[in-house]
């Protein structure tokens, strides 16, 4: 039986925050020590801001530390549907800013000089039917066109030098992308916001703010689990752990289980067969497959196995479903063993954007869809700079955040099972 444990926690020595009284005032309290609060933090502390981080566990706990460390380009939305929906110049800002995240991610990895493997070893994206690859062509030509920003098409017979898979109809290669360790990278700007002068607070749950203004400034009155404090601003950057404590927020985001098994060390000539070009894949279906070699010749292979957030029995049956589907992928692997399985929660809006703004006076930035280890690293900068000067140029900020059709959410997630059930029936029809 695999451990019931996240592999990266056993390659990392996690920083802990120094025992230490909550301030009594903040120039801006943070909520979240995950990629989004940790990256804001570091960002305001250096512009001398007095900063607060609040995180009800430890650092980089959920979803920051439990990812395939995938520093990905793009959106979960192809590029025609994202025309279609917010027009071409809004859309043309967004695809830039996608792009704008894995320099902002590699910026602060060699300026705070954390060793977490990052490298840009390019994604591929697998198309699991001939109606998906044909769709790639006409991807790569709209991006080329309107974003100036070239992709590369790699047709059936050739799939082989990127992929040591026969199952596919074709791929698609972004060489910008990169890879890296996430509890790695977390723990690095967490150490780097605090050597800032950041203050990390852990197990210290939020669990209500209100309005209050202090010698004439308006701001916030935090209620924590550790006691209360004031700050002029607060910045919520849970994702898929967001509670009760914001509800209005918690309204708009989905929280969604995603699994992920690693294997043992592979041999390297097993390796280099499986991903001759070591890649960041994912294939083309809505409840997809994600996969890439860890730093360490493992076979990392990840998936929404189960569409709950994970609790000690969806990680097991995980761990059976994706074995299945690696060896599915990957015949080559069905005598490894599994030595490592664990779940964790992401979060989905309803349009699958990622947003960004305020609500009741409230900055937050949220709704990532899988691809949280850049954009909330690049949220991170661009809400303190907001919170910083008071102007933004973040196109995320611009668009409608759509709540639940008739408001019939109130953030719990009931509708699961039949959200998992028609992505399922979408995977086989279309």
């Amino acid at each position: 039986m695999p451990q019931e444990l996240n592999y990266w926690l056993t390659t990392v020595q996690m920083p802990t925050s120094p025992a230490q009284q909550l301030l009594e005032t903040a120039d801006v309290a943070i909520i979240g020590a995950g990629f989004t609060g940790l990256s804001t933090a570091l960002a305001l502390a250096k512009r001398g801001a007095k900063v607060a981080v609040l995180e009800s566990e430890t650092i980089g706990w959920g979803a920051s530390s439990r990812n395939g460390g995938m520093v990905l380009t793009g959106l979960k939305l192809g590029v025609n549907q994202l025309i279609a929906k917010y027009g071409r110049e809004l859309t043309r800002r967004m695809y830039a800013a996608s792009i704008e995240t894995i320099g902002c991610v590699e910026q602060l990895v060699n300026e705070e000089n954390i060793a977490c493997d990052f490298r840009r070893t390019g994604h591929l994206e697998v198309a699991c039917k001939q109606m998906h690859f044909d769709d790639y062509a006409r991807q790569v030509e709209v991006i080329a066109r309107e974003f100036n920003h070239q992709l590369r098409v790699v047709p059936r017979g050739e799939l082989r030098s990127e992929i040591g898979s026969d199952i596919y109809y074709g791929g698609m290669v972004d060489e910008i992308s990169a890879g890296l360790n996430p509890a790695s990278y977390v723990a690095g700007l967490g150490a780097a916001a605090m050597r800032a002068g950041a203050s990390i607070h852990e197990r210290t749950k939020l669990q209500g703010m209100q309005r209050e203004s202090r010698n004439g400034a308006p701001g916030f009155k935090l209620a924590t689990s550790r006691g209360s404090f004031w700050a002029r601003n607060v910045l919520v950057g849970t994702s898929g752990y967001t509670g009760a404590a914001t509800p209005g927020l918690r309204k708009k985001i989905i929280p969604i289980g995603s699994y992920i098994i690693t294997t043992e060390v592979l041999p390297d000539a097993l390796a280099r067969e499986l991903s001759p070009r070591n890649r960041q894949i994912y294939d083309s279906k809505n409840y997809l497959y994600y996969y890439r070699l860890t730093p360490d010749n493992r076979m990392l292979f990840g998936g929404r196995a189960a569409f709950f957030p994970e609790t000690g029995e969806t990680v097991r049956e995980s761990a059976e479903i994706l074995r299945r589907g690696m060896v599915d992928v990957y015949p080559q692997l069905r005598d490894s063993k599994i030595e490592y399985v664990w779940g964790g929660t992401l979060d989905f809006c309803f349009d699958i954007m990622p947003h960004a703004g305020q609500m009741d006076g409230i900055y937050f930035a949220v709704g990532y869809a899988g691809h949280g280890v850049a954009m909330a690293t690049w949220q991170g900068q661009k809400m303190a700079e907001w919170i910083a000067t008071g102007k933004t140029d973040n196109p995320f900020t611009e668009i409608p955040f759509p709540g639940a059709p008739l408001g019939l959410y109130n953030g719990r997630p009931w509708f699961l099972p039949f959200a998992g059930a028609y992505y399922k029936v979408l995977d086989w029809v279309s």
